[in-house]
């Protein structure tokens, strides 16, 4: 990374007042938990419901392995809609695109909901699935960055840790959501019910979760920073997506350094956590989701503490603590599920979203730093959805093939050694940016 000097740069934008930032973190959390909800949802439902209706001619471990294809297939096209909404969003502002985002998470969600399975109309249904997921991955690509730069954006620089990392909890708080919408149905309804309609409630159940969503963020402004900048240059930028690429290289580099071990332990843990306590180690299904919910109801309240921590140690060893330590819990969740009882699974469950959450916390404040206003939101996406691709599209999918090849979790958890060992490198690698204005940020050569 270069060397931090700084030049003389435009006064910054006076800041919110505490009432309207709270308003907008709550936008962006609310919004970011509702996008999360459909995109875990379809991940949980590809485990449970979707290898049996949709590729049902399949053995069992085939099957799976199919609907974790269709589910990698959203992560393929985060990249995509990072690059788009990204671009537009430095060119036309963060809230428009927003918005935009939402609606077609949202609609593709509900769709989902109505399917016809395999046995109803054939190859199409599957088809059909995959298109679906394609539009979902597009929406959820752009989503993050708009929602986190309007966060960081508002926000004053000694605080911007712990704000930024609401939006972040809106990750696992959709998770959640999923998890006990998921729960709910399963503990209600037999088997047979579940798989004839009841799957289908918690993908319906997003139109009503939308229309909040949407309602709220039209109550926001645009970002003051966003706008003052764009005041300052007289003309949006032509090509923000291939400034960042051109002039902060580093930055894209170190940021998709550290998405790959929170991006591959949280889909280990979450998606395929839950066949491997499903179909390996025969737990009930209920017993699984419940898990779930609890260590994923701990890891909402730990997002925001490690991203406070991470205002007052800085980002980097915060960042560092979350890497080695998944690295080391891989070997210790394994053992603690194959026990059988329950409190352990639960510390499994816990351990490792600890872990995930001290990487998450400080992650969108992290990243936000590393670009300057003008190409934040191009920079900061391809960062963050670069990753997806070959780490949390792939992990379930690995996962299950090296259980399948090998019978045994070890290759699994000397997978998350490598992730963390690879994401603990890139903390150390980056720039400490606590602390700093986003004035002597964009100043930053």
């Amino acid at each position: 990374m270069s060397t931090a000097t700084t030049r003389t740069t435009p006064a910054a934008p006076s800041l919110a007042s505490p009432a309207t930032l709270r308003k907008v973190v709550l936008a962006s959390m609310i919004g970011t938990t509702i996008e999360w909800y459909d995109f875990f949802l379809y991940g949980s439902a590809s485990v449970l419901v979707f290898n049996k209706l949709f590729f049902p001619k399949s053995d069992p471990h085939v099957g799976t392995l199919l609907a974790l294809t269709t589910y990698a297939l959203g992560f393929v096209a985060r990249p995509l809609g990072g690059l788009v909404f990204g671009h537009f969003g430095d060119r036309m502002g963060r809230k428009q695109l927003l918005m935009l985002s939402l609606m077609m998470m949202g609609g593709s969600t509900v769709l989902i909901g109505i399917l016809p399975t395999f046995h109803q109309v054939g190859v199409f249904a599957p088809l059909m699935l995959v298109l679906l997921r394609l539009v979902q991955g597009f929406a959820v690509g752009g989503e993050w960055g708009g929602a986190v730069l309007m966060v960081t954006e508002y926000g004053e620089a000694k605080r911007r840790g712990f704000w930024a990392g609401w939006p972040q909890a809106g990750v696992p708080a959709g998770n959640l959501l999923a998890a006990a919408v998921l729960a709910v149905m399963s503990a209600v309804q037999s088997n047979a019910d579940f798989l004839a309609w009841g799957w289908r409630v918690p993908f319906l159940l997003s139109a009503v979760l939308v229309a909040v969503g949407y309602w709220v963020r039209t109550t926001l402004a645009e970002s003051p920073l966003f706008q003052q900048a764009l005041d300052d240059a007289g003309a949006p930028p032509r090509a923000p997506m291939v400034d960042a690429i051109r002039e902060r290289p580093g930055g894209i580099a170190i940021g998709a350094g550290l998405r790959v071990a929170e991006n591959i332990c949280f889909y280990v843990i979450t998606t395929f956590g839950l066949t491997y306590m499903v179909d390996h180690a025969h737990l009930t299904r209920s017993l699984a989701l419940n898990a779930m919910l609890i260590g994923t109801a701990v890891e909402v309240v730990a997002i925001p503490i490690f991203a406070a921590l991470s205002d007052r140690i800085g980002r980097r060893p915060v960042y560092f603590l979350g890497a080695a330590g998944i690295a080391a819990w891989g070997f210790v969740f394994f053992r603690l599920i194959d026990t059988g009882q329950t409190p352990l699974i639960v510390l499994a469950i816990v351990g490792g979203l600890i872990c995930h959450a001290l990487m998450y916390g400080p992650q969108a404040a992290f990243i936000a730093e590393l670009f300057p206003t003008r190409m934040r939101y191009s920079g900061a996406s391809l960062a963050y959805q670069a990753t997806s691709i070959f780490a949390g599209s792939l992990a379930p999918i690995i996962a299950v093939f090296l259980l399948d090849r090998y019978k045994s979790w070890l290759p699994i958890a000397l997978y998350l050694a490598v992730a963390g060992a690879i994401s603990a490198f890139s903390a150390w690698k980056a720039r400490e940016t606590k602390g700093l204005s986003f004035a002597e940020i964009d100043a930053i050569r």
